[in-house]
C-alpha cells in the first residue's frame, strides 16, 4: 500500500513540475462559496395552557468548492463543508429555558489532486479531514475539534460527465489509510476528571467515492457525495478478539450526503440536506438525518 502512495504522489509531483512550463489556464480558480443562517423560534406566556413549550433552533452553514486546472495535466479540487447549530428548549411547566443543546455540527474538508492525462482514468491523491467543532459528550470536559478522522487515499479517478458552470460527476477508486484520533477523557477512582489522553486507531483498505454537482438553473443546485470504505486491516483488531464486535471493522462503511438548494429570493434560500450513514462499529443499523431549512444566504462567489 505504501508503495502505491509513493508512486502516485511521485507521479503527481513530476506532473506538477513539468506543468510549470505549460500554459496555465487563464480562467484561474472556479469558486463557489455560500453561507447560510436559519433560525426557528416559538414562545408561550407563563399562563399558556396545553403543555406547549417554547424553543429556538438555529443553524449556520458554509459550503465551498474551489477548483483549478493548473495545467493541461494537473487539476486541483478542494471542498469545504461547515455547519453548527443549537436548540434552546423551554420547560413546559416552569417555563424556564434550559441550556442549549447541539443539533448540528460538522467540519469536512477535502483536497483532491488529479493527473488529467486524457486517458480512460486519471491517477489521483486525496486527503480528507472530518471532525466537529464541539464534543460535549462528557459534560465535565468539553473538547473542541474532537474526534478527528484523517483519510489519505490514492488511486484512479474518472470524470463520467461534465459541462461548464461547475457541473460534474466524478468517481474514484483506490487505496486509503484512515487515522481516527480521539482525545478521551480520563477520570480518577472518584469519578473526577483528570484530563484527556489521545488514542489513535488506524485502518486501511479500499475506497470508492463519487461526487455529483449540478446547477439545474439559476435558482436550483444539487450536491451529492457517496463515500464507501472497506477495511482490510485495523490496528485495534487484537483488542476486539473474543468479543461480539470482533469482525465489525470488516463491514463496509457508507456515507451518502445530498443537498438541494433553492433560491426563492436574492438572500433567501430553501435547503434540504439528507445524510445516510452506516458504520457497524458505531451502530448495527443505518443512521439517517434530514434537515429542511429556510433562511438567509449569502453567496461570496
Amino acid at each position: 500500500m505504501k508503495s502505491l502512495f509513493t508512486l502516485t504522489l511521485t507521479l503527481l509531483l513530476i506532473t506538477a513540475v513539468s506543468g510549470m512550463a505549460e500554459t496555465v489556464d487563464s480562467t484561474g480558480w472556479q469558486k463557489t462559496f455560500d453561507m447560510n443562517f436559519n433560525v426557528t423560534q416559538n414562545n408561550y406566556s407563563d399562563n399558556w395552557s396545553g403543555g406547549e413549550a417554547g424553543n429556538v433552533s438555529w443553524v449556520a452553514t458554509a459550503n465551498g468548492l474551489f477548483e483549478r486546472q493548473f495545467s493541461p495535466r494537473l487539476n486541483s479540487r478542494n471542498t469545504i463543508k461547515l455547519a453548527f447549530g443549537q436548540t434552546h428548549t423551554q420547560d413546559k411547566d416552569t417555563k424556564q429555558w434550559a441550556r442549549p443543546e447541539k443539533s448540528t455540527d460538522k467540519i469536512d474538508l477535502e483536497s483532491l489532486l488529479r493527473m488529467t492525462l486524457n486517458y480512460y482514468i486519471d491517477p489521483y491523491a486525496a486527503v480528507r479531514f472530518e471532525s466537529q467543532f464541539l464534543d460535549a459528550s462528557v459534560e465535565q470536559k468539553k473538547r473542541y475539534v474532537n474526534p478527528v478522522l484523517l483519510t489519505f487515499s490514492a488511486g484512479a479517478a474518472r470524470t463520467i460527465w461534465s459541462r461548464p458552470e461547475k457541473d460534474q460527476l466524478i468517481s474514484r477508486f483506490g487505496l486509503a489509510v484512515r487515522e481516527n484520533i480521539m482525545r478521551d477523557v480520563t477520570f480518577d477512582t472518584a469519578g473526577v476528571v483528570l484530563g484527556t489522553e489521545t488514542n489513535t486507531v488506524t485502518d486501511g483498505g479500499l475506497e470508492w467515492v463519487t461526487d455529483f454537482n449540478i446547477v439545474v438553473n439559476e435558482r436550483v443546485g444539487i450536491i451529492s457525495k457517496l463515500s464507501t470504505f472497506k477495511a482490510l486491516f485495523n490496528s485495534s483488531k487484537d483488542d476486539l478478539k473474543g468479543t461480539p464486535q470482533e469482525d465489525y471493522w470488516k463491514a463496509v462503511d457508507v456515507n451518502f450526503e445530498n443537498t438541494v438548494s433553492v433560491a426563492v429570493a436574492k438572500y433567501l434560500q430553501v435547503q434540504l440536506y439528507t445524510q445516510l450513514l452506516y458504520d457497524k462499529e458505531i451502530d448495527l443499523a443505518g443512521r439517517f438525518k434530514e434537515t429542511l431549512s429556510l433562511g438567509l444566504t449569502y453567496k461570496m462567489f
